[in-house]
């Protein structure tokens, strides 16, 4: 099931940004380039991600981890 997010979150890596839309995405990028897989809200994100890509959880559960876990990892863009 794809499910796309009602809002973007977007990530500032050093000087690129990414613009993830669903869990889906979220769950390649956790996997492939996050910076610090060890944190509890890493492992949060990636469950609450790998779930709703599933759907069994909410989306919007899944996006609101994601977004949490690159806040709390300082790749969060702010607007």
């Amino acid at each position: 099931m794809i499910t796309i997010w009602d809002e973007n979150v977007e990530l500032k890596i050093d000087d690129r940004f990414q613009v993830i839309r669903s869990a889906r995405e979220a769950v390649a990028f956790l996997m492939k380039s996050w910076p610090d897989t060890k944190s509890a809200s890493y492992a949060t994100a990636r469950k609450a991600c790998l779930d709703a890509a599933k759907g069994i959880v909410p989306s919007a559960q899944a996006r609101a981890a994601f977004e949490a876990a690159a806040k709390e990892a300082g790749i969060l863009r702010q607007r």
